[in-house]
């Protein structure tokens, strides 16, 4: 802080409130941040280093002349860059839970503090408030949620927190498959939940163990295969996919057939049709020769 002087000053003095901090070249505060600057017969300026928020308010710079005491104020405005101070830590959640997200920001001014939903489909703006509020959450807005406090003083303060959404298992692919007799043949259930989904697979009312009568079953992330080395005729038939995590379970029956074998429901449905309409023709025939 500056303060211009002439010749007819005869005391000089800067003040912080009503606290003296400089009288002339004596120091009377104690913060050894506050240094005299200059002191000469035009100017009497002051330094403060590492100043803080705690710095703000009036400075006064009182002169006594021959003919009475001046008084020169400056009020000294402190900015402060943003900086989040308390955030949300990482969540899992059931799927249809609430969740709040908190994230509490400082500065001056005070900055504006925005929510943004980071996900496969792009960033989404979800909140502009410190509190994000989730009632009834679903997976799809599971991922990272990233705060923005921002002010005009410097570039603004970005956190993520990341949210995980738990969900049961639901199988989205299991095809039937066909193979024929000497040949390798493999089933695939695939299966999207939140624990990873854990994989059983059964003939019947037999759970299949891995290794045994030529059979592996190999279980990656979201995808279960059941393989046959080399198929046989008791390999045919109707099989069962379960996926499982905390949640629940769900499942699937995937069937192996041979080749030429019916194993589409139409195509079933047809047949079964034309031949009851071949047996009624004959059944016609019959009665008429009677």
């Amino acid at each position: 802080s500056r303060c211009t002087v002439d010749d007819r000053v005869t005391r000089v003095a800067w003040l912080n409130r009503s606290t003296i901090l400089y009288a002339g070249n004596d120091k009377w505060s104690i913060d050894n941040r506050v240094v005299i600057l200059s002191n000469t017969k035009t100017q009497y300026s002051i330094k403060i280093h590492n100043v803080d928020i705690y710095d703000e308010g009036p400075y006064t710079c009182s002169v006594q002349t021959d003919n009475h005491p001046k008084t020169s104020r400056v009020h000294l405005i402190v900015q402060v860059p943003p900086q989040i101070v308390n955030i949300s830590s990482d969540i899992t959640v059931n799927e249809g839970s609430s969740v709040t997200l908190m994230c509490l920001a400082f500065g001056r001014p005070e900055p504006t503090v925005t929510w943004r939903h980071l996900s496969g489909k792009g960033q989404t703006f979800v909140s502009e408030d410190e509190y994000l509020e989730i009632t009834g959450i679903t997976r799809e807005q599971s991922g990272e949620y990233e705060c923005s406090a921002v002010n005009d003083v410097a570039v603004p303060d970005v956190r993520k927190v990341k949210v995980t959404v738990n969900y049961p298992p639901y199988i989205s692919n299991a095809k039937n498959t066909g193979a024929s007799v000497g040949q390798k043949g493999i089933l695939q259930c695939e299966a999207s939940a939140v624990p990873v989904a854990e994989f059983q697979w059964f003939k019947e009312d037999t759970r299949l163990a891995n290794g045994l009568e030529g059979v592996r079953i190999e279980s990656k992330g979201r995808l279960s295969t059941l393989t046959f080395f080399n198929v046989s005729e008791k390999d045919y038939g109707n099989y069962t996919c379960v996926a499982m995590n905390k949640l629940g379970n769900t499942n699937a029956s995937i069937i192996l057939y041979g080749p030429g074998a019916v194993h589409d429901g139409g195509n079933a449905a047809s047949r079964v049709a034309a031949g009851l309409c071949l047996w009624a023709t004959l059944l016609a025939r019959l009665l008429l020769d009677f």
